[in-house]
């Protein structure tokens, strides 16, 4: 096919008009927010872990690790989670917003029997780094690779959600040969219009740290807006509480300061996409009210990734790891298991 690298926006469908108009649907959104607050109850104190601490997921037990690889001030001290046997094949999660490792706990509890899970904060979350320097995506993905290399991961796969995708398609674009698999989650890909990330303006405004240090409204927010399935009040207190360590208001909108939706798009469109080498499985919730279905089950969009790709759409919102973690794991273990040498 001939691929047309006009940066043409795509109209988003007629149904997504209300939900972008707000009005009715904005005061909506607004009064469950404040249901939700209402049924939480107050997250614990913020944990603080140490290298090599263990956690109990269930049967599987994680580890807890601090390493310092390359990066901003010579240094960008990563925090990670693993499970698994060391030896087997690796798999690399990254979270979005306004996650953490957290996210992944199901996929390390369930995949581990099988493969080494690596579950990153990303610089800036969680307990991971927080201090100022290169937060452009091309820039974090240049430090992952430098923590990979660091911990000795050679070969892996990788799998991502929401606003840990961006730095995700540079690593695959940059580590070619060393990805086996790409289960690429909840984030624009090659459709695009300004309307579908309104988040832009909220994470660059002058507000943005105010909103983002009251983590446990913050969280409710974006689980009330983006999610369409009930999601377990024990990963949305754990999700507060990781979300909570200091810093993070401040460093979270560095990413967004440093780029803009529409330049991580041209740069898929121009670069990125076809740059890839190994099978990309797209993962999306079909009820995302920011993130038309249709943008990604087009057979043009299938037909420009790699050998291998393929397009899941789960019946969730946004946040399809909580909504419906058993179905996500069993998804993405299939992918694994097709790619894995």
């Amino acid at each position: 096919m001939t691929v047309d690298f006009a940066h043409t926006y795509t109209d988003p469908p007629q149904r997504f008009s209300a939900e972008l108009s707000g009005g009715g649907a904005a005061q909506d959104l607004f009064q469950r927010v404040g249901t939700l607050l209402g049924e939480l109850p107050e997250p614990g104190p913020v944990r603080t872990d140490t290298d090599g601490e263990r956690e109990q997921l269930g049967d599987t037990t994680v580890v807890h690790r601090f390493v310092k690889a390359p990066g901003d001030s010579e240094t960008v001290t990563w925090h990670y989670v693993e499970a698994g046997d060391p030896s087997a094949p690796t798999v690399v999660f990254l979270h979005g917003v306004p996650d953490s490792w957290w996210q992944w706990h199901y996929a390390l509890e369930l995949l581990s029997d099988r493969y080494h899970c690596v579950a990153v904060d990303l610089k800036g979350y969680g307990q991971s780094d927080k201090r100022t320097g290169d937060y452009r995506q091309r820039g974090v993905a240049g430090q992952l690779q430098a923590l990979l290399d660091t911990i000795g991961i050679a070969e892996f796969a990788l799998v991502t959600h929401d606003r840990g995708t961006p730095p995700g398609d540079h690593v695959v674009a940059m580590l070619g040969d060393r990805v086996t698999g790409y289960a690429r989650g909840q984030q624009h890909l090659w459709h695009l219009h300004p309307s579908l990330h309104p988040q832009q303006q909220l994470f660059t405004s002058a507000d943005a740290p105010t909103l983002l240090g009251d983590a446990r409204r913050f969280v409710a927010s974006a689980y009330t807006w983006l999610a369409a399935r009930p999601v377990a009040a024990s990963d949305l207190l754990r999700t507060i509480e990781e979300f909570s360590h200091p810093g993070i208001a401040a460093a979270v909108p560095r990413y967004f300061h440093s780029s803009s939706f529409r330049q991580e798009w041209i740069d898929r469109r121009a670069e990125l996409i076809r740059s890839w080498t190994a099978p990309v499985l797209i993962l999306q919730g079909a009820q995302d009210p920011m993130q038309p279905h249709e943008f990604y089950t087009d057979p043009d969009v299938v037909e420009m990734l790699p050998t291998g790709s393929d397009v899941h759409l789960f019946d969730t919102g946004h946040f399809w790891p909580f909504e419906a973690p058993h179905e996500s794991v069993d998804v993405i273990r299939a992918f694994l298991d097709s790619v894995t040498r």
